[in-house]
């Protein structure tokens, strides 16, 4: 078993050196700028009926769609980063959470903006000003907090004992594995689930579905490295945070980012509650 997780984590490291490389960060952006510029051509010869059937039907008439789904690629990486961050840190990965519900929201913004016509008409647009100002509002106040979230951290290792801690970040690249697999799953799906039958978008929701088990198995793994309450306390409390993110994705736009504020604050407030009582690393439990 201690061979297999082994093989596994030097699998995870080969990935995330390539992904999370200087070279890799280049290439990700470039494919941004590229998908983005292709949309519009694309939304543009749909505006001039150039576009064939039954392609055509899938594409929006409206230049601001291009700017949502240029977000919808960048929450994409966004969540591959969010997966391969789950090794290093739960709070590091938690934290990556709550920087994608503020991107989603910014996303949203954009979103209704597509919906309306071109040019832009005051009229068509006061009946959305409530979403859209509330989905960015929310944005701005989870970028506030979230900076807060980040000052607050404290290196805290689950155990004083280098064995130990070494076990436990390898079962969590086991986890973020099969998270990335999943994640890709999830996308393929989405767009089959998009251009076959026209259904809506859903897949950083049906992700963060799975990320919430995800969550609950790292506390559970946890446990066998680190007894400690304070730790189990901290954990789970973040499990529960991702459930509360999962709860304001599928709210209604200003309920959802009402949650998605209380949800980040809620965040703050554990890390600053655990750095408070958190164990020494001499008082660290080594259950096995």
């Amino acid at each position: 078993m201690d061979f297999f997780m082994i093989r596994v984590g030097f699998l995870f490291d080969w990935i995330e050196l390539h992904l999370e490389s200087k070279q890799g960060l280049k290439f990700f952006a470039t494919v941004l700028v590229s998908f983005f510029v292709a949309s519009i051509v694309v939304i543009e010869l749909n505006r001039r009926q150039l576009m064939p059937e039954p392609f055509a039907s899938h594409f929006s008439l409206s230049h601001l769609a291009a700017i949502e789904q240029a977000f919808n690629l960048l929450l994409a990486l966004e969540v591959v980063s969010l997966i391969l961050s789950l090794s290093h840190s739960v709070t590091r990965s938690v934290g990556k959470q709550f920087e994608i519900l503020s991107l989603i929201l910014l996303r949203d913004t954009f979103k209704e903006f597509s919906h309306f016509s071109e040019p832009l008409a005051w009229a068509e647009i006061a009946h959305s000003l409530g979403s859209i100002v509330a989905s960015a509002v929310g944005a701005l106040l989870i970028f506030v907090v979230l900076g807060f979230f980040y000052k607050a951290q404290r290196s805290h290792p689950i155990s004083a004992d280098e064995k130990i801690r070494s076990h436990f970040i390898l079962a969590k690249k086991m986890i973020a594995l099969l998270l990335l697999v999943s994640f890709v799953g999830i996308c393929l799906f989405d767009l089959w689930g998009y251009f076959a039958f026209g259904l809506p978008e859903n897949a950083f929701a049906s992700f963060y579905t799975l990320l919430v088990f995800s969550d609950v198995l790292v506390v559970l793994i946890s446990l066998r490295y680190s007894t400690q309450y304070q730790v189990s306390f901290r954990n789970s409390g973040y499990a529960v945070a991702t459930v509360l993110i999962r709860l304001a994705l599928i709210a209604p736009t200003t309920l959802g980012a009402v949650i998605g504020v209380g949800t980040t604050l809620f965040g703050l407030g554990i890390s600053l509650a655990y750095n408070a009582f958190a164990p020494t690393p001499e008082e660290f439990g080594s259950k096995k």
